[in-house]
């Protein structure tokens, strides 16, 4: 991914695409052909005319001429290919090249399409379009803050009269944080991008359940957001806990995800439905929107040149659904002041 505002939607999403369990085993790399030559690889530190320097050892085990880190450019040493993941990378181009010069369509390895790397980096498109998302979001963020305390008449503290100004701005930092790491996990697969990435998925989408819930119900009062709230933030946050150092199961994070995200799902479908909100065609809009980006995860195929991939394609509908979410919140921020302000004239 974060579903149900119409922000809320984009984490049910999203978080389906992260939290779904990569395989170990899959169909190219039980390929023998694939596995004879990572056994040459690891012995000779070649694929074909293709060597690494830092999979050449000497006979007490060391590689030879230092540390890899020290043998490559500096732009590139942030990555950590080690020997066997570089030996799989370029073993998995050459088996798929001659898959391809025999008219065989590509097969995943180690769980994942066969892609192609751009500066060390493992999915570039789809680091891209995560940095992408994340500028949409710090943009409808600064744009929501700059209309609340610029733009809108503040109360005689300076307070905002919008009710859930707080609920949308720590939205804003999670959704940005989450946006932040997935394009490192993109960038990078290993295991401590990995649980960065799930975790901040998790908090986003638990949080935009909290934040559906307290919008669409309209609760104000402060005691009584807590009572919604922190049942959820203890679930939330023990969840992390498991999967972070207990046990990194994909299944049961994707079930506790998905059954988060519906229900957002239902809470924001159910209000848009019943509220005579002048906005409330964006909720549909994104709701719909979603819906079929979310068709871009059912019909998964391999990436298009080793670049584009149907979960490449989903990360970049998250730009304009972001872009639909905040606009929202900015409409119903105005909307809820103005509302106000007739009240207390």
């Amino acid at each position: 991914m974060n579903r149900m505002a119409p922000c809320g939607l984009i984490l049910l999403f999203f978080a389906l695409s992260f939290l779904v369990p990569s395989l170990d085993a899959s169909e190219g790399d039980a390929d023998p052909i694939y596995k004879a030559c990572l056994e040459d690889c690891e012995k000779s530190g070649c694929v074909g005319e293709t060597c690494f320097q830092h999979c050449k050892f000497s006979s007490d085990g060391k590689p030879i001429d230092g540390p890899w880190y020290l043998q490559e450019p500096l732009y590139q040493k942030w990555k950590q290919w080690d020997c066997r993941t570089d030996c799989r990378y370029h073993c998995m181009l050459s088996r798929e090249e001659q898959r391809g010069n025999l008219g065989d369509k590509p097969v995943k390895y180690h769980g994942k399409w066969p892609f192609r790397r751009v500066y060390g980096i493992q999915e570039p498109v789809a680091v891209a379009f995560s940095a992408l998302s994340l500028a949409i979001q710090f943009h409808g963020w600064i744009s929501f803050f700059i209309l609340l305390y610029y733009k809108l008449p503040l109360r005689p503290n300076k307070r905002t009269y919008y009710e859930f100004t707080g609920l949308w701005h720590i939205y804003g930092i999670l959704a940005m944080n989450f946006w932040f790491w997935s394009a490192v996990f993109h960038s990078r697969d290993v295991e401590l991008t990995e649980k960065l990435d799930y975790s901040s998925a998790v908090a986003l989408v638990g949080f935009s359940l909290i934040l559906s819930i307290l919008r669409a119900f309209d609760v104000r009062d402060e005691a009584s957001r807590v009572m919604v709230a922190a049942p959820l933030i203890a679930f939330v946050t023990t969840h992390i806990l498991y999967l972070n150092f207990y046990k990194l199961d994909y299944g049961l994070n994707m079930k506790v995800c998905m059954a988060m995200g519906v229900v957002q799902l239902l809470i924001w479908g159910v209000w848009a439905g019943v509220t005579s909100h002048p906005s409330r065609w964006k909720v549909w809009l994104f709701v719909v929107g979603g819906s079929l980006a979310v068709l871009l995860q059912i019909y998964e195929f391999p990436p298009y040149r080793g670049f584009v991939d149907a979960h490449a394609l989903w990360h970049a509908a998250s730009i304009p659904l972001t872009y639909i979410c905040w606009s929202f919140v900015r409409d119903d921020a105005e909307f809820r002041t103005t509302t106000l302000l007739k009240k207390i004239k």
